[in-house]
């Protein structure tokens, strides 16, 4: 059985999830200790606990452990099933971060899936499902599944309700595929969705927008939601390339002003731009699972971070891979897998 410290490099939830996930794929149980070990509030959140008892669910694994608040478990894989699922998070977790724990293994299985999920779907610190839908389901659908992700109803942070509805049209295997060049720029887009708030808070979001990305007001979109799905705003940026889309994603707190998550967004927004290269932080981190169940593969980015160095440690702790990360000569960052 694989020993997991849930505490070591980012300590997070990332580690909870990829062990999950790799363990579906490998079928090797492993054991988990200090849950979220560098949270201020450690161990299983409900979110942390559904995606658990999802994955159990998916392959009719066993668990023990399985508690709120658990600092530690026990998960022995078994077969991976296609099927329909559906699952309640209970409060306003992730919904993207449950199927992100998930996926890898159905995208494989050995029938097509329906996974249903309530709780937020969109939350700080977590894939928004446009992210998803634009920036990372095109790329593992050149890797062979065909995945879509559809939003039933938004859920902000902390009313939750959202729920999503993903269908899963498996692959017999990964192929490998490597993205180390963005090409031309095709299309720009940018969407304040707010909800129970003021229009005049998405109309300062993307007045930013236009002045900072210099963006014409046919790429500048409002989104307004049913007052009952409230109260939430966030603002998407999409850069879509030939071989790549990014999405950047600012979201509206309290004291928070709509100047202040657009500058930001924005900001993010233009480091991407001015780097020559294809995949940006978030992105970089989510593709490196489905790079190693194909076995080979590589992206390129600008830098990895704390958490997508976590994950790779994760990674080869299931996998006979060794994921690399070699400066190249404009210093940018190649992350192959061998």
């Amino acid at each position: 059985m694989i020993s997991i410290d849930g505490s070591f490099g980012e300590g997070g939830g990332q580690i909870v999830r990829s062990s999950l996930a790799l363990s579906m794929v490998t079928g090797q149980p492993f054991r988990i200790e200090n849950i979220r070990g560098n949270r201020p509030k450690p161990g299983l959140l409900r979110q942390h606990l559904t995606a658990v008892r999802a994955a159990a669910t998916v392959c009719g694994g066993d668990v023990s452990g399985d508690e709120l608040g658990a600092s530690s478990f026990a998960f022995t894989p078994g077969r991976v099933r296609g099927g329909e699922y559906s699952f309640a998070i209970g409060s306003a977790g992730s919904t993207t971060l449950v199927l992100q724990t998930v996926l890898p293994a159905l995208m494989i299985a050995d029938e097509p899936s329906t996974f249903v999920i309530t709780g937020g779907t969109h939350n700080t610190f977590a894939p928004t499902v446009r992210f998803l839908q634009r920036a990372f389901v095109p790329i593992v659908e050149k890797m062979g599944p065909r995945v879509s992700v559809e939003i039933d109803r938004h859920g902000f942070y902390p009313g939750g309700g959202g729920q999503l509805t993903v269908r899963i049209e498996p692959a017999a295997s990964l192929t490998p595929i490597e993205v180390v060049e963005r090409g031309e720029i095709m299309k720009r887009k940018a969407v304040a969705t707010i909800a129970d708030l003021s229009a005049d808070i998405a109309i300062r979001e993307l007045a930013v927008v236009n002045k900072k990305l210099s963006w014409t007001d046919d790429v500048l979109k409002i989104e307004q939601l049913p007052k009952d799905t409230g109260p939430g705003n966030v603002l998407s940026l999409e850069l879509e390339f030939e071989n790549v889309v990014e999405v950047f994603t600012g979201f509206g707190e309290k004291n928070v002003s709509a100047n202040r998550v657009a500058n930001k967004t924005v900001d993010e927004a233009k480091k991407y731009l001015s780097c020559d290269v294809p995949v940006w932080e978030f992105l970089a981190d989510q593709l490196m699972l489905p790079m190693a169940i194909a076995g080979r593969g590589a992206f390129r980015t600008k830098s990895l971070s704390l958490h997508a160095e976590t994950n790779a440690a994760v990674i080869e702790r299931f996998m006979d891979v060794r994921l690399r990360a070699e400066e190249q000569a404009d210093k940018s960052v190649l992350v192959s897998v061998d």
